[in-house]
């Protein structure tokens, strides 16, 4: 995979929850979550080069993620968005966690 996925894989398994990596969640459009928890509706996005102008920092791209994230949130997602940097940190868990505690 193309991120350090290993903690979220080990945390979703302690929790019974299936993992998707690249899980397209859209009946119509390409679009793919960088990870999915389909049980709970959960995604997770890494968005890179958000400190060197890359796509996700760009006005063009910005409009296309708006489109995505809120078609994912038309269709029940909660989508969670990292830096690679704050992914790495386990950041995840703390909003996973929380959201799940809010849900039962």
């Amino acid at each position: 995979m193309k991120h350090d996925d290993v903690k979220l894989r080990d945390w979703c398994k302690e929790k019974q929850f299936q993992l998707i990596p690249e899980h397209k969640f859209h009946p119509i459009r390409k679009w793919r979550f960088d990870f999915a928890i389909p049980k709970i509706f959960a995604a997770i996005e890494i968005e890179g080069g958000v400190f060197i102008q890359g796509r996700h920092s760009r006005g063009s791209g910005m409009v296309k993620d708006m489109e995505k994230y809120n078609h994912a949130a038309a269709l029940g997602w909660a989508v969670f968005r990292f830096t690679p940097a704050q992914f790495r940190s386990g950041l995840w868990r703390d909003y996973l966690s929380e959201y799940i505690k809010e849900r039962e």
